[in-house]
């Protein structure tokens, strides 16, 4: 059996010397790992006092805070199921309540149902000075603990319970490959919504190590200050930041361009950086390579919300262009034709808790096994290369199929792009729709960047014209996700009459 990180965390108060810091738009709050878990503790003894114990569930809908860390928390001290929602896309009302078997839901937006606590009640509690005296705790592997939701591209998100033992599996893995210490600070900004980012909180208390909580529109400021070690995030974060740190190296050039452009990065990532960890979506190549030519090496991996973590490029062991090589606890099957699989020791779930009927049948066999959807290849040492989506492959009228994300990372190399997705709407020609770099798009650029693209590639592969975004695709246009990943169909539905119309959009 794994060892049980989840099980360490409530049997009892972390080790001293570490600590905990929100860093927001507003002032910095900063906690010690041991009064973290005593707040934890006390806010728990409250819950149970409102009836909450095991098996109940409650909800929690907000941004980045102290109270959401404490109320997860407090749920772990309870055996009680926490469910996470992403601020701005949901109503706390009744609704939300009822579709998910919610006992209590606590939100920084009011609500007039009775079953919605603001956060600020989660707060008075914490710090409220009243007696902890809370019965063991214990999880088997089987045990659920969490409801997590994908960001499908269409339809409701579904929901997947995940149990014990795929969350210890997982932070095991990872810290038996990266060995965070007492000298880490791990930056998180990402909703904590998102269970993996809750991840880190729970590796803090069970390993020893500082961590920063913050949000990705006060990420970058906030890394100057925090001066971490790791970071994590996803792809477009770290192309936001290279497009951040060469606006701010325009006077140097040649041989003096290198060494000021690792200069600004080191500024702004605070100058202690072991390594940026980032995955969730495709990074692109260059930024990649940026980072490293600057000393701030990212390792990518790959995972999703029904495998967690399943490889991870890590020192001593990362090839470019791969996601890395196999975490302890999974196994990677491949098909005939690259359709990839996983198996997990311990499986995150075997069917989805809120799905359409068959999407479970679909993603899961009958041994848990994960049907990823993604296509790929592993190399002679185990790296696996994730070549794109089973379903990325365009079919046009004279029967080439195109794979698609070939060109759009081509395209996405332009500094004036951030996004790039092609669609082939009378399955006679390939058209992009692009999400420009900033407010203001640079046609000029684009349309060069288009040509560049086009004249490396073969004449069926030829992008006829680009389709611009009058908007940089965001989560609150509803384009991106939650991890920020463009949403394919979303974004196909949202511009169908500029791909319809064959005189819309830039031409090479």
């Amino acid at each position: 059996m794994t060892r049980s990180v989840l099980n360490r965390i409530t049997a009892g108060p972390p080790e001293p010397g570490h600590r905990i810091s929100f860093r927001g738009a507003g002032p910095t709050e900063t906690y010690p790992l041991e009064e973290l878990y005593d707040l934890a503790g006390r806010l728990a003894q409250h819950l149970r006092h409102l009836g909450l114990g095991r098996g109940d569930r409650i909800g929690i809908l907000a941004r980045n805070s102290l109270e959401w860390v404490l109320l997860d928390l407090a749920a772990l001290r309870l055996g009680v199921m926490t469910a996470g929602f992403e601020a701005g896309k949901l109503t706390a009302d009744r609704t939300l309540l009822d579709s998910y078997d919610l006992t209590l839901l606590f939100s920084d937006e009011e609500s007039p149902d009775p079953r919605v606590l603001p956060l600020a009640e989660a707060r008075r509690m914490a710090f409220d000075d009243i007696t902890c005296d809370l019965p063991a705790v214990t999880y088997a592997p089987q045990d659920e603990t969490t409801l997590k939701f994908t960001s499908g591209s269409t339809g409701s998100p579904k929901g997947l319970a995940a149990t014990a033992g795929s969350i210890d599996s997982s932070l095991n893995a990872v810290q038996d490959l990266f060995t965070h210490g007492r000298d880490d600070e791990l930056f998180v900004f990402l909703p904590l919504s998102l269970l993996q980012q809750r991840y880190w909180v729970y590796s803090a208390l069970a390993f020893g190590h500082d961590l920063t909580v913050s949000t990705y529109g006060s990420a970058l400021p906030a890394l100057r200050r925090t001066r971490p070690t790791v970071v994590m995030g996803v792809p477009a974060f770290y192309e936001l930041a290279r497009r951040h740190i060469e606006a701010r190296v325009t006077d140097a050039a040649g041989a003096e361009r290198p060494r000021a452009l690792r200069e600004a990065a080191q500024r702004l990532f605070g100058g202690r950086i072991r390594y940026l960890w980032t995955g969730s979506a495709p990074a692109d190549l260059t930024t990649l390579r940026f980072f490293k030519s600057c000393a701030l090496p990212i390792y990518e991996g790959y995972g999703m919300n029904e495998t967690c973590i399943v490889t991870k490029n890590h020192p001593g062991a990362a090839r470019e262009g791969s996601v890395g090589q196999v975490v302890a606890g999974k196994t990677v099957l491949l098909d005939e034709d690259g359709n990839i699989s996983v198996r997990s020791d311990f499986p995150v779930n075997r069917r989805y808790s809120y799905a359409a009927p068959g999407v479970s049948e679909r993603v899961f066999a009958p041994d848990a096994t994960v049907r990823t959807g993604d296509v790929g290849h592993l190399d002679a040492d185990g790296f696996l290369f994730v070549t794109g989506r089973a379903d990325d492959v365009i079919a046009l009228d004279n029967g080439r199929n195109i794979a698609v994300r070939p060109l759009e990372d081509r395209m996405r190399q332009s500094p004036a792009i951030a996004e790039c997705l092609l669609f082939s709407p009378g399955g006679g020609e390939l058209v992009a729709v692009v999400s420009p770099a900033g407010d203001d798009a640079d046609e000029t650029a684009i349309t060069a960047h288009l040509r560049q693209t086009n004249a490396g590639a073969a004449r069926h592969e030829r992008i006829s014209r680009a389709v611009l975004a009058p908007e940089p695709f965001s989560i609150d246009n509803g384009l991106l996700s939650s991890q920020y990943k463009p949403l394919r169909q979303k974004i196909r539905a949202a511009f169908a009459a500029e791909l319809a119309d064959p005189t819309r959009g830039l031409t090479a």
